[in-house]
């Protein structure tokens, strides 16, 4: 693993037990300028990773809890006149940070939760005909609790598309459980990390690397199969977007640079494919009877597509 990343992922692992390889998805889609959705049941540690993560990296960090009252300035900020000057003031909303953690997504009204998304892709809010940039990086960590659902705005598929990948964390092992009763006992996990081990620069220069991996016509060519299998899928109404084929694309190619190479492999891709490609699907009420989740699918698909060979040339 490339050092700047070992030492990203054990300073977070410093807060969070276990789960290396969701940490390791959620740096991934940070060196893709991506955005991450974390669905899970409450009290998993979903906040400590989103703090864990900024500390390690020395980012701001914002935290907003989502309830139908909460309005899109909460997220963008708003401008108000200075009484002094009479001039407009640009007063900043829970989006200018490096790290936003927007918890419970899908408790937000649908004007919310498109303004939250205008802002996730164009990396910069508008107001009053003034742009302002966001600092970089920016992620957005999203969580909704998939077990609650009543009274909920549930995401439209195409805003769902918008993230990069979709992670769960699950519940820890009896092991990791007993670990974390001890790290809780005296003190915040998050006291841990005394001091960042990156900052946001370094990240930047990150994000330039992994844009420099090299990725084979072999394996491009099999990333679309992949994706394109899942468009014929007679379980799925809807099969993975051509969005979709581009974060599996980058996503293989930070799994590659955080396992030290500067080439993918189709390993690569196989084990990106789920995180990246089962929220971006929807089943067909046969195709919910029969695999009742999405990512059953995908690794049927990834069993049918052949691997291509010599996807290092």
């Amino acid at each position: 693993m490339h050092n700047d990343i070992q030492a990203l992922v054990e300073s977070i692992g410093r807060v969070i037990v276990g789960k290396e390889s969701v940490i390791r998805c959620v740096i991934s889609g940070l060196l893709c300028n991506g955005h991450i959705l974390i669905e899970d049941v409450p009290g998993v540690g979903k906040t400590q990773l989103a703090a864990a993560l900024s500390r390690s990296i020395g980012g701001s960090f914002n935290r907003i809890q989502l309830t139908p009252d909460v309005m899109p300035s909460d997220i963008t900020g708003y401008s108000m006149v200075n009484q002094t000057t009479f001039d407009l003031e640009y007063r900043a909303g829970a989006a200018m940070c490096n790290f936003l953690l927007a918890d419970e997504i899908n408790r937000a009204s649908p004007k919310v939760q498109s303004a939250l998304l205008e802002v996730m892709e164009e990396h910069q809010i508008s107001i009053d005909g003034v742009t302002h940039k966001l600092p970089q990086p920016f992620m957005v960590l999203a969580t909704q609790n998939p077990v609650e659902t009543y009274g909920t705005y549930h995401l439209p598929e195409a805003q769902m598309d918008r993230f990069f990948m979709r992670v769960s964390m699950g519940y820890p092992s009896e092991e990791e459980e007993m670990q974390i009763l001890s790290r809780t006992e005296h003190s915040n996990p998050l006291e841990n990390i005394e001091k960042a081990v990156l900052h946001p620069e370094d990240i930047i220069r990150l994000q330039g690397q992994v844009e420099a991996v090299y990725v084979s016509d072999a394996v491009k060519h099999y990333i679309l199969q992949i994706v394109a299998a899942t468009r014929r899928h007679d379980a799925l109404t809807l099969g993975a977007s051509p969005r979709g084929s581009i974060a599996l694309y980058k996503a293989a190619k930070a799994n590659a640079f955080l396992g030290g190479r500067e080439f993918v492999l189709p390993d690569d891709v196989k084990i990106m494919a789920e995180s990246v490609l089962a929220h971006r699907m929807i089943l067909s009420p046969k195709g919910k009877s029969r695999y009742g989740d999405a990512r059953s699918i995908i690794a049927e698909v990834l069993s049918g597509v052949p691997v291509p060979m010599n996807s290092e040339q």
